[in-house]
């Protein structure tokens, strides 16, 4: 069913008409509507439908902030993104005034920005000259619904006039003069910057504009021809393309600043006088009001306190409303109220028969039973969900149960579901059904450390260390214009031991990357003409090489090892993978699927899942576990400690409860006849998940029949673990978990290894932990732990000396007496430690005071708040492993960061502090771990010797010598076992082409002037790897800069003309003084006896007059005269590679 058909029946219904039709009229008893008894996510479902008959704009005001997000979710999924918009406050938290929330302003200003566009809105200011005013395209006649809180509505907003006066509206075609645009945007102190990434920035490039106004999501590139608007599109400040043209843009100020001068209004002065305002309760409004403006007069009275009388803020009254003055202003419109309690007495009432959706705690079969009676007493039954594997999994359900129950799929998500008595329709939703918790999704404002890291992480900035893959380590010294015969060219310096200076021609940029050793150490830098880096890599690859071997050997051997093919999904697994809490993330999903298709080959299974903490790993092996007991199997599960053998003891349990599985778990607080008996269950097979420690890997411990080994942070065992392992292996399926992000490059390297599976999506209900650093106070203490009570949660407070526990466990209990604090540290003795864990995990203790031993693996949901002492003393990615213990359910989480004042701390302490605030979004892990597990990652698969190597090398070459390391063994030891992928190889000749060339080819300063982004194209240029991507690099080029100038075409072409040498078989060309010269491949005898030489010695004797092949000093070079230009040289070498093109066989 779609959503337009949800909307039809409900807009057909004459009840509903009924209600539109009052909503209209303009007669006094209609004045005030009060609506009753609408249930669940049917008061959305109301609104959408009469605005989608009779579009009006209309204010919702909800009862809190996350109420409105909720319906303002409900209203989007019904009538699209543009449909309604949010009106929320300015501020991060109620009454903080100094604290404004940047993308809160930007919502603000977008609202009044459309409501100011309405028709009946006056003309824009002058400085454009119009050739229409039409309405922005906001469904008919511009009207739109806003949604809204009491909080938001307490703030005052700019006047309507000083909002026109200061808006400036530009159209396609109008005629524009970039001096008066770029003076305008000055005046309103617009920042002028290369490229614009947040609210507030505007850059000029030649005939290109862009700008970001405060009252659009995303900033728009106007493009002129000469002075006349061409087109205006807008653009993804991350990527900088642009994404849909539009007709028209408003640049509208930040209105929360900016208009300080100006008098404020109220919002409500925004609306048309007939415009409806629905309440879902005008007296909690009214209150919430109240409150809000006694609050803000204690603050002002405050304020002038400390200012000795001096009146330094405007007065409140000014800035927020009363409770009195917005009474007044509700009366003059018409009003809907939809809650439960009513405010206007005289008000028409209206009563709506509805109910909410009947719970069902996952008992499909009572699910399917009241879908039954619902379709006999002539309801119909509709299912909303927003995912259609939900849906799917449904219907399996539905249909084992009783195959002639039927339900009509709806496509969306809706916040609660109800039954609806009067056009008879029961709603259900599937979070309820299966118990899940259910976020609204906001959209993501751009805030500019997103869209920057990721470019600042590649880009090189001069005094960097980088890693030549032919001469070795050496400092960047910046792009140097380098004359070359007539014209200039753009080159790199390069700075090496003894202040040997090395320049790299643009089209090598592909041999450089940014050194990354261990962080902050400094290489040791090359000598330029020694043989001291030829000999390092051959060393290292000589290492690598072993180990590569040993992987791909115990790949090779369980490849050829017979395993157990697991059968196809049951109804069961379908009920255990639904009833999951949250909602897969598409990775976990993919993760998941891969792993089953892992279990129904028939060879045993060997995949390794990678995943920042709390996204899901557990979940994942869960139903791994599920399948092979499905199958009667049994399942081993090795965890590193034994605080994790209990936690995920009760992971498992709690999950399998209502499933016929025994989960059991051994770890060294069992005393010995717990153990004897459970390890009898084991071996008689009664017994079908065991949990434990490497206790679970000694002989004594027998399975009946051993399906599948889970293993759980991995790098954490030694070397006898992983021996006995590799026995146990050979022909059981294994699944591996880490949380080590390990950077992605290097999985492809090891994928002759093993399979992998990265999970890199965040839960969608998952929140950012909020992290603040503060300077050590009792009373921010007091108030961080008693909050976090309040809420009924608990408490981390990570101190990492042992001697001070005690003393900071009684500090706590004189400011928060009520607690109850636990403290655990390594030196414990296991029986005590494991004890207060337990403890802590039951909720028996509120607060746990502990050193940093709680960093590997504690899951507990019910923890959201952790504060670390010293926090300076740690390393970036202990501070992120440590925050990964909260924030791990549906509540918003917080991290404090407590270190001495400021001035105490070295840079690198404050660098890295400001990176774990800055980084506190979801998945950031893999941001803040770049540098620091850049290195770690690799050691930890491979085993240590490796990170030795990586600090010798760097990391990018590291990678291409285990590349090629792992390359060749595919071609000689292995070569049975990769055949496939070999013959499909041994096609292509691999030459890496070196151009030289005396003609200007580079990108031109007043094209792109900011240097690090002209090393970014030009880096960007040489990594290209096919004509389609060279395609987008140009559209992008044009979209960004605008026309292309010659030298970039050139630029471009030469990239193509590398190619086609590649594929020659050139190892370098050379274009000076217009002579071509092409240098073949040395030492590779297979080339020269092979068919494409031999075409190559053809084309000679065919153009012996444009062209000659001679060798000079056992090279051979083939030289072509009379080449003058680029075109010139694409020219040859397309007749060259055109002659190489093998001829079509005869059918």
């Amino acid at each position: 069913m779609l959503v337009r058909e949800f909307l039809t029946l409900y807009r057909e219904d004459g009840f509903v008409q009924t209600i539109g039709e009052r909503l209209r009229s303009r007669a006094e008893a209609d004045r005030h509507l009060q609506i009753k008894g609408l249930s669940g996510s049917l008061d959305a479902v109301l609104v959408a439908a009469l605005h989608q008959a009779h579009p009006a704009t209309t204010l919702l005001v909800l009862n809190d902030k996350e109420e409105a997000a909720y319906f303002l979710n409900d209203l989007q999924n019904l009538l699209g993104e543009d449909g309604a918009l949010l009106f929320p406050m300015s501020y991060k938290k109620p009454y903080q005034y100094e604290e404004v929330d940047n993308a809160n302003v930007l919502m603000r200003a977008e609202v009044l920005n459309r409501l100011n566009q309405t028709p009946e809105a006056p003309k824009p200011p002058k400085g454009a000259s119009h050739s229409s005013n039409e309405a922005p395209p906001l469904g008919a006649g511009g009207a739109f619904l806003v949604v809204t809180y009491p909080e938001a509505l307490s703030e005052k907003v700019i006047n309507k006039r000083s909002l026109v006066a200061n808006t400036f509206t530009v159209h396609v075609g109008d005629k524009l003069d970039t001096n008066f645009l770029a003076e305008f945007l000055a005046n309103q102190d617009f920042e002028k910057t290369d490229f614009v990434y947040e609210a507030g920035q505007y850059s000029i490039r030649g005939g290109i504009v862009d700008v970001f106004s405060y009252a659009n999501e995303k900033p728009f590139r106007i493009d002129l021809f000469g002075d006349e608007v061409e087109s205006i599109r807008t653009f993804d400040p991350e990527t900088q393309l642009s994404e849909e043209s539009v007709s028209s843009v408003n640049v509208v100020p930040d209105v929360q600043t900016r208009l300080v001068q100006e008098t404020r209004e109220s919002f409500l002065h925004f609306f048309p006088d007939d415009a409806r305002l629905w309440f879902k309760d005008v007296e909690l409004t009214l209150e919430i009001l109240e409150k809000s403006f006694e609050n803000v007069e204690q603050q002002f009275q405050a304020i002038l306190a400390r200012s000795g009388n001096i009146k330094v803020i405007t007065e409140p009254a000014q800035l927020f409303e009363t409770r009195r003055s917005f009474l007044n202003q509700i009366k003059k419109f018409g009003t809907v109220e939809f809650g439960r309690r009513f405010y206007f007495k005289d008000a028409e009432k209206l009563s709506y028969p509805s109910k909410v959706q009947p719970a069902f705690n996952k008992d499909f079969k009572r699910l399917v039973d009241n879908l039954h009676e619902n379709q006999s007493l002539g309801f119909t039954n509709v299912i909303a969900a927003d995912s259609q594997k939900q849906l799917e999994r449904l219907n399996t359900i539905a249909g084992e149960i009783d195959g002639f129950v039927k339900f009509q799929p709806l496509t969306i998500s809706l916040r609660e579901g109800f039954v609806d008595e009067q056009t008879k329709v029961a709603c259900y939703t599937d979070h309820q059904i299966f118990d899940r918790f259910h976020r609204y999704r906001l959209r993501e404002k751009y805030s500019k450390s997103k869209a920057l890291t990721l470019n600042e992480l590649k880009s090189l900035q001069p005094g960097d260390y980088v890693t030549h893959a032919d001469y070795g380590i050496g400092r960047f010294a910046g792009l140097d214009k380098v004359k070359v015969g007539e014209s200039e060219q753009e080159a790199i310096r390069l700075i090496f031991r003894d202040n040997d200076v090395l320049f790299v021609s643009i089209h090598a940029l592909h041999k450089i990357a940014k050194y990354s050793g261990k962080d902050g150490a400094v290489p040791v830098m090359s000598k330029l003409g020694s043989a001291e880096w030829e000999n390092k890599k051959s060393r290292v690859k000589r290492e690598v090489k072993d180990i590569a071997q040993e992987l791909i050997r115990l790949y090779a051997q369980r490849r050829l090892a017979p395993g157990y093919a697991y059968s196809r999904d049951t109804f069961l697994q379908a009920e255990l993978e639904s009833s999951f809490l949250y909602e897969d993330t598409p990775d976990q999903a993919k993760a998941t699927n891969d792993v089953k298709d892992d279990m129904e080959k028939p060879h045993p299974m060997d995949r390794l899942v990678c995943g920042d903490v709390g996204f899901g790993k557990t979940e994942v092996a869960m139903r791994a576990a599920f399948k092979a007991v499905s199958d009667n199997k049994q399942v081993a599960v090795l965890v590193p400690t034994t605080v994790l053998a209990m936690q995920h003891y009760r992971t498992f349990r709690d999950r399998f409860e209502k499933f016929p599985v025994r989960v059991e778990y051994v770890n060294r607080f069992k005393s010995a006849q717990q153990i004897k008996d459970t390890l009898r269950r084991v071996e008689t097979g009664e017994t079908q998940i065991l949990i434990g420690t490497h206790r679970i890997v000694n002989k004594d411990v027998k399975f009946k029949d051993l399906g599948l080994l889970v293993i759980d942070e991995e790098q954490k065992f030694g070397v006898k673990v992983k021996d006995r392992l590799k026995e146990m292996r050979v022909n059981v399926d294994v699944l591996t978990l880490t949380a080590t992000p390990i950077p992605r490059t290097l999985h492809f390297s090891l994928m002759g290894a093993r399979d992998l599976s990265v999970i890199a999506t965040p839960p969608p209900n998952r929140q950012p932990v909020t992290t603040e650093i503060h300077v050590w106070d009792e009373k921010l203490i007091r108030d961080a732990v008693s909050t976090e009570l309040k809420r009924g949660g608990q408490v981390f407070f990570v101190h990492n000396r042992i001697g001070d526990l005690d003393g900071i466990a009684n500090l706590i209990l004189r400011l928060v007496p009520d607690a109850k604090v636990g403290v655990a540290h390594g030196q414990m003795d296991g029986d005590k430690l494991e004890r207060v864990m337990m403890r802590f995990i039951e909720g028996e203790y509120d607060v746990l005071v502990s050193t940093n031993i709680i960093e590997s693996g504690l899951d507990i949901p019910n923890a959201n708040t952790i504060l670390i002492n010293y926090a300076h003393m740690f390393g970036l990615s202990d501070l992120h492993q440590m925050r990964g213990r909260v924030g791990r359910s549906n509540r918003k989480a917080f991290c404090y960061l407590l270190t001495p004042a400021v001035s105490l701390m070295t840079s690198d302490a404050r660098k890295r502090l400001q990176a774990l605030e800055e980084f506190s979004d979801l998945g950031d892990g893999f941001k803040v771990a770049m540098r620091d597990l850049d290195i770690r990652g690799a050691g930890n698969l491979l085993g240590a010797e490796q990170s030795g190597f990586i600090n010798d090398l760097g990391f990018e070459m590291y990678h291409k010598i285990l590349d090629e390391a792992v390359q060749e063994l595919k071609e000689t030891e292995f070569r049975n076992l990769f055949i496939n992928e070999l013959n499909e190889k041994a096609g292509a000749l691999k030459v890496d082409t070196q151009m030289e060339t005396d003609l200007p080819v580079l990108i031109p300063e007043n094209y792109v002037s900011n240097i690090s982004e002209r090393l970014g194209l030009y880096n960007q240029l040489d990594n290209l790897a096919n004509e389609a991507e060279l395609a987008d690099f140009q559209k992008a080029l044009l979209d960004r800069f605008g026309p292309l100038p010659p030298e970039v075409r050139d630029l471009i072409d030469i990239v193509r003309v590398r190619w086609q040498a590649e594929t020659v078989g050139f190892e370098k060309l050379s274009l000076k003084n217009n002579t071509l010269k092409g240098y073949f491949v040395s030492g590779n005898d297979a080339y020269f006896q092979s068919e494409q030489f031999g075409r190559v010695l053809d084309f000679v004797k065919a153009n012996a007059k444009k062209c000659s092949l001679r060798d000079v000093k056992g090279k051979l070079i083939l030289t072509f005269e009379d080449v003058p230009s680029i075109e010139a040289l694409k020219g040859v070498m397309g007749e060259l590679a055109e002659a190489l093109r093998p001829a079509p066989t005869a059918a």
